[in-house]
């Protein structure tokens, strides 16, 4: 069966189940979606000779390549620049320019294609964020350019920012040593601007789009006030004229290496003229904080190709080809039976693309999702998804066609049709080993991260199999929850913080009387490794 159906995924959505992908199993019958860090860093054998160009370049030096049936994230190397656009760097780099005179014809060109009043290249969204914070609060000025991020002594050093727009990538933004203004609610916006206000930031989205709270109503407000308003759009389409522009924002940035297929290590900056040429002052090649956020002249013309691709593509034959591929691929799988598919399509403006959902049972057919999702990315040729998901008996994957190539979805629906039609019949569970001890109590940890070390509290709580408890970090303490069987113990805690940022820690371990050791998955932060000794009251 193969519906036709309306999903909605913020930006925010697609990032925490990016995260959550990313992180191996830590319950006993569960697993991930993928493989930890540790075990996706098994690399390819190199070859004797070193870096190779062509094909293999990448086994070349050990590194596996993927297809990439997941979508647009940064941590699998975001989108393929289109063939314009690598011929453009190509171009660019066999001349010497000046690159004050570049970003000025390049700023020129992007207004007359995005309808703009300017526009910027940037080395990605988040250095966007960065320099269109400090045009803001400093306006060009290198008297206060120079002492970014400490802001003392400057006029405005505030931003506004939306409950509903606290999000990782405001990291961009507070880097520049703003003081972070939250609004909850439309009645609090008005007596959140002062004298120190420079900017509101807002992460398009759909909670962005309604409310006291949108982005027009927010601009009404902003503009009144004569403050500028800061859209992040890293993940939308190119709309021109520019939906954002048009609800009152001043600036809006993009990432270069989503939808628009442009440099990965690229983004975006549009809107007011003024503004957009002092982010420039406030970017590298000039010196102070964001010297480090440095793009080079291949870049910025690829980029510029990459825009003028974007108002010249196809973009509903794309769509058509996407649907095609996953019709393709649902005819395929479905002729294991059991086996159902259904197609999702969004109008969003955020990573608008159709995707494909694949169910079973995955008791009947011997095989979970998230197993799959595994086994896609870890066996030859490796497929990276949205993930594998199990909810009772009811096991789904996805596949997102957005950065497929042609030729790919054939792959990927003989892969997944020939894992899911010789799945192994699904044994029954063994019977979980009894705790060799009882670990309840307070522990002391000591992490041993790459370059550093830190001194961790867990507190502990045993039944039978179980543990559950607390876990005091550097600055939070969060719930824990775990297993122990015999001497095996394996611990997780999670916790987000308000502006979004999302920390996960799995110790995973083995138990000797008083003392646990073993090693620690941290996600998209890798790993390290772990001691712990039981806390000893006599001693306080």
């Amino acid at each position: 069966m193969l519906d036709t159906l309306t999903r909605h995924w913020t930006r925010r959505e697609l990032f925490r189940r990016s995260g959550l992908l990313a992180l191996p199993a830590i319950f006993r019958g569960g697993t991930g979606a993928a493989a930890s860090p540790a075990a996706r860093s098994a690399a390819a054998p190199a070859a004797a000779d070193g870096l190779r160009v062509g094909e293999d370049i990448y086994q070349s030096i050990g590194v596996r390549p993927l297809i990439n049936a997941r979508g647009t994230f940064t941590i699998i190397s975001g989108s393929l620049m289109l063939p314009e656009v690598r011929a453009a760097i190509d171009a660019a780099a066999q001349h010497h320019v000046h690159l004050d005179e570049l970003m000025a014809a390049i700023g020129a060109r992007l207004a007359e294609l995005t309808k703009a009043e300017s526009g910027m290249v940037s080395s990605g969204c988040a250095a966007a964020l960065t320099h269109a914070t400090a045009a803001c609060v400093a306006g060009g000025n290198p008297d206060l350019h120079v002492r970014i991020p400490n802001l003392t002594g400057f006029p405005k050093d505030e931003v506004i920012i939306p409950k509903h727009s606290r999000n990782v990538y405001d990291a961009a933004v507070r880097a520049v040593g703003v003081r972070v203004v939250e609004v909850g609610a439309g009645e609090e916006l008005d007596a959140a601007f002062g004298p120190r206000t420079a900017m509101v930031y807002i992460l398009a989205g759909p909670e962005a789009d309604k409310g006291p709270l949108s982005t027009r109503a927010i601009a009404e407000l902003a503009n009144r006030k004569r403050v500028p308003v800061l859209v992040d759009a890293a993940a939308e389409i190119l709309t021109v004229p520019n939906v954002h522009l048009e609800n009152g924002a001043t600036l809006v940035a993009y990432s270069g290496g989503k939808c628009i297929r442009g440099p990965q290590s690229a983004g975006l900056l549009l809107g007011r003229k003024d503004l957009v040429r002092a982010a420039w002052v406030h970017s590298a090649p000039h010196h102070g904080f964001s010297r480090s956020m440095k793009v080079g002249k291949e870049e910025a013309v690829g980029m510029l190709m990459a825009v003028e691709m974007w108002v010249k593509r196809d973009h509903k034959a794309e769509w058509n080809r996407w649907m095609s591929w996953l019709d393709s691929i649902a005819a395929q799988v479905s002729r294991v039976e059991g086996v159902s598919t259904a197609i999702t399509q969004t109008t969003e403006l955020s990573n608008r693309t159709p995707s494909l959902t694949i169910r079973w049972d995955r008791r009947r057919l011997g095989i979970g999702g998230a197993d799959l999702a595994r086994h896609l990315l870890d066996t030859e040729p490796r497929i990276a998804t949205p993930g594998g998901r199990d909810r009772g008996d009811e096991a789904s994957i996805s596949i997102t066609p957005y950065q497929m190539a042609s030729g790919e979805e054939k792959i990927v629906a003989e892969k997944i049709y020939a894992a899911l039609s010789h799945a192994p019949r699904q044994t029954a569970p063994a019977r979980a080993a009894a705790p060799a001890s009882d670990v309840s109590g307070q522990w002391d940890v000591q992490i041993e991260y790459l370059a550093s070390a830190s001194t961790h509290t867990l507190h502990l709580t045993q039944s039978g199999n179980r543990l559950e408890g607390s876990h005091q970090g550097d600055f939070v303490s969060r719930d824990l929850s775990g297993t122990i069987e015999g001497n095996s113990v394996q611990i997780a805690s999670s916790y987000t913080e308000r502006h979004g940022d999302a920390l996960s820690f799995r110790f995973t371990g083995t138990v000797n009387g008083d003392a646990m050791s073993g090693t620690l998955d941290m996600g998209e932060y890798l790993t390290a490794k772990w001691t712990a000794k039981k806390h000893d009251y006599r001693r306080g």
